[in-house]
């Protein structure tokens, strides 16, 4: 697996921070508990991470020739993900071991992974051409998952039933909700019972001792399998816990002279504090949990936090209005240092591991697009590497469904 999420058990020395037993996991008072939704609300659909109003507006640039879009397109469509030839993998059960060097065998992680992107590669596909080879793809990889798998084991199942969980929602979602896309009734509802008792359990699985990326990666997969499930329970609980994690990641000064920590967390000394924070022990705006770990895992946080964020927007609850300080100042932070800015001494012992993906899309869409708040290096960072194509884990194609689309 490519990233693992630990739980803390190393102790490492270090200086007292002054006030941290105080401020680990007070907060009650300092996080806004998340707004459970009215039982009686609609889910509105497709409403996983895009929103038809989204979907009308790539069309709209693809069709017109228009850039960065048409160019995005074109690198979706010619993917192996968005060939009519593709075929899926199924697995009964996907058996993920921890470590990417893990002596145990692994069964169906990338294959789950990969099948459940070209679900959404082809459902976008669908959505966007109106090609009916594309629906009939995207209904095909997601029939023969959910005619076979029943669960996932080994360490890392909760990280791998995440990344393939956000996925698939957003391929169901749009291929149920898309008018023409013909998935019977009875594969819409096997589809729904295998999201409920594969996916469910493992993604609602606390781990406040984890790494952030995992947590937010879970939370992810979570939203958008109750904006599936029309599950108004699965959803109010994935708010809160949106809640509890985002301000234990991305450190605000306002925080204290120490960062947050989630709700049930055991990092409750300075010795424990500093091993979670991988050695950080200077905290400034926009630095993340992760940061002096590498930021490749930082981008899946980022990702994973617009993606919970997009998706509860589009159902009406405006989570970003409680993080856009955090966002805004994680992305221009990391953003710097990912383009070459030499890092000072402070941070991670003046070395940082500039490796993030395609991770900035979305969040920077809400923060420049509905907020008109300016992210000059973030702006300038997709630009150089747009068109943003997949990480082939949980994100995919975000220049295409979110550069410059506001649309709700």
């Amino acid at each position: 697996m490519r990233s693992v999420g630990r739980r803390v058990t190393a102790v490492l020395l270090a200086p007292v921070l002054v006030g941290l037993v105080a401020s680990c996991g007070a907060s009650s008072q300092t996080r806004t508990q998340a707004r459970a939704r009215p039982k009686d609300a609609a889910f509105q659909h497709p409403g996983v991470l895009v929103s038809k109003g989204q979907l009308d507006t790539v069309r709209k640039h693809v069709n017109a020739g228009n850039q960065p879009w048409l160019k995005a397109f074109l690198d979706m469509r010619d993917s192996k993900y968005g060939s009519y030839k593709y075929q899926a993998k199924p697995y009964a059960s996907v058996d993920c071991p921890g470590g990417d060097k893990s002596a145990k065998p692994v069964h169906g992680c990338v294959e789950e992974r990969e099948d459940a992107i070209a679900a959404y590669t082809q459902a976008l596909l669908f959505g966007i051409t109106g090609k009916q080879e594309h629906a009939d793809k995207a209904r095909e990889i997601m029939d023969a998952w959910s005619a076979k798998v029943k669960g996932h084991t080994e360490e890392d199942a909760g990280l791998q039933t995440a990344w393939a969980g956000s996925t698939w929602s957003r391929a169901a979602e749009l291929v149920r909700y898309t008018p023409g896309a013909g998935w019977p009734a009875d594969r819409v509802e096997r589809f729904r019972t295998m999201l409920r008792t594969a996916y469910l359990p493992e993604v609602t699985k606390k781990v406040p001792d984890f790494n952030g990326n995992w947590d937010l990666a879970m939370t992810d997969a979570a939203i958008g399998i109750a904006v599936f499930l029309d599950d108004h329970q699965a959803f109010d609980d994935a708010l809160e816990r949106f809640r509890q994690r985002v301000p234990a990641y991305f450190y605000l000064q306002k925080d204290g002279h120490v960062p947050l920590t989630p709700v049930g967390s055991t990092v409750d000394t300075p010795q424990k504090m500093t091993t979670y924070w991988f050695g950080q022990q200077r905290y400034m705006d926009g630095v993340a949990q992760e940061t002096c770990r590498n930021f490749k895992h930082v981008g899946y946080s980022l990702a994973a936090t617009a993606h919970i964020a997009e998706t509860a927007w589009h159902q009406g609850v405006d989570l970003y209005r409680d993080v856009k300080d955090r966002l805004k100042a994680a992305l221009d932070f990391h953003a710097r240092y990912q383009m070459g800015e030499a890092a000072p001494a402070w941070l991670c012992g003046g070395k940082v591991d500039r490796n993030m993906g395609p991770d900035v899309e979305v969040a920077l869409n809400h923060l420049e697009n509905r907020l008109d708040v300016h992210v000059p290096a973030a702006h300038k960072l997709v630009e150089q590497t747009r068109p943003a194509g997949t990480d082939d884990l949980f994100v995919s194609w975000e220049t295409l469904t979110h550069a410059g689309n506001p649309a709700d």
